[in-house]
């Protein structure tokens, strides 16, 4: 017998891979292994794969130049070339980076690595909703000011910055911006005109492309360089022989998003909200965090008054229901979450959250299942 099929509800975490995605994959191992630096046959198909992905992901995001997608292993790495490049591009006295207290980790660590470089890093405060407020950051602004990096939306609470208003307030100051859109791309529609930005992160595994590939969108005429020395690949920014399979699948990844949205949005918010409801109805204890109206429209995070959250995940495993407790990279640390702590959320409220975080396969059939899951739970 195979294994059964369980209810999952971590697409924040990590997304299965879109069947489609895995052909793509495997196709470009069998057929189209070559060397894309090269010049002959094999290497002209692998060339031709990586051409294609990039423009596939670049219409993801409404770049209008393709070559201006770095390729990467993953948002972490996208993240640290966004923060760490500019600064090793700048030859003078700018030393200061403007980020918030809600970042991915990522972001927070790079910039605490900056700050044991001599660097200066500026953690701004969120509202009760996570939400940062532009003019915190143009406050935070001094002369030595390089570059802000404000997240598009959160990954614990879904909540969605304004990100173009932060960019023009960043721009008439000299400011480079980037944002972390790792969890946007693919759940909402995502155009790097419209924020007027200069550098994104994205990350494949997100929107059901393989682990272990991201991109970075790198805006022309921005100072930044790379921060590993090799190869001419990718313009330079990331040396070494690209992961063509993987590659390949993320741009399938990118194809399939761009052709659901904004259809899938609409269909997972109502299904989001037909779950607050449900378990609102049923456990009036709970408490959601975020902003239900305009943040992500997959995720729901709660707090269970007075219910351990990882003890309540691993109940609701055993009834083949998958969820998270907040951001996967942080699942076994002792602490509460950043996030939530940052939002006002008490440290006691914050061990009792959960984040449920849809995605395609999911049905209302999955979230009456689970609203009668946690009703078992909860009554026990």
């Amino acid at each position: 017998m195979g294994a059964v099929m369980a209810i999952y509800l971590d697409h924040n975490a990590t997304t299965p891979t879109d069947p489609a995605v895995v052909n793509a994959v495997v196709r470009a191992m069998s057929e189209s292994w070559g060397n894309p630096s090269t010049l002959y046959g094999s290497g002209k198909r692998a060339r031709t794969i990586l051409g294609d992905a990039r423009a596939s992901v670049a219409a993801l995001i409404g770049a209008k130049e393709p070559e201006d997608i770095v390729f990467t292993s993953g948002g972490t790495e996208g993240d640290y070339m966004a923060l760490t490049g500019p600064f090793l591009a700048h030859s003078g006295s700018k030393n200061h980076v403007i980020t918030s207290m809600v970042e991915h980790k990522a972001i927070l660590l790079t910039c605490a690595r900056l700050e044991n470089r001599g660097f200066q890093a500026t953690f701004l405060p969120v509202d009760e909703k996570g939400r940062v407020d532009p003019e915190d950051v143009r406050r935070a602004i001094t002369p030595r000011t390089l570059m802000a990096s404000v997240m598009l939306a959160n990954n614990e609470v879904g909540t969605i910055n304004g990100v173009a208003v932060i960019s023009e307030i960043c721009h008439e100051a000299g400011l480079l911006v980037h944002t972390d859109a790792i969890q946007a791309v693919g759940k909402i529609p995502v155009d790097v005109e419209s924020l007027g930005i200069d550098l994104l992160t994205l990350s494949g595994h997100k929107f059901y492309g393989p682990k272990g590939v991201g991109a970075l969108w790198i805006r022309k005429r921005t100072p930044i360089i790379s921060v590993l020395a090799g190869g001419a690949q990718e313009r330079g920014m990331r040396p070494g022989t690209e992961n063509i399979p993987s590659i390949a699948g993320m741009g399938v990844a990118a194809d399939i998003a761009v052709g659901r949205l904004p259809q899938e949005a609409s269909r997972l918010r109502s299904l989001r909200n037909r779950l607050w409801e449900g378990i609102w109805k049923a456990i009036r204890s709970v408490k959601a965090h975020g902003d239900l109206k305009t943040g992500l429209p997959n995720v729901l995070n709660v707090s269970f008054g007075g219910y351990d959250a990882e003890e309540m995940v691993l109940a609701l495993d055993r009834q083949g229901i998958e969820v998270g407790t907040g951001s996967a990279c942080t699942t076994g640390e002792p602490l509460p979450s950043h996030v939530l702590l940052a939002m006002g959320v008490s440290p006691a409220e914050a061990r009792s959250s959960i984040r449920f975080s849809l995605g395609r396969a999911n049905t209302e059939q999955d979230i009456d299942s689970v609203i009668a899951a946690l009703i078992r739970i909860v009554n026990k």
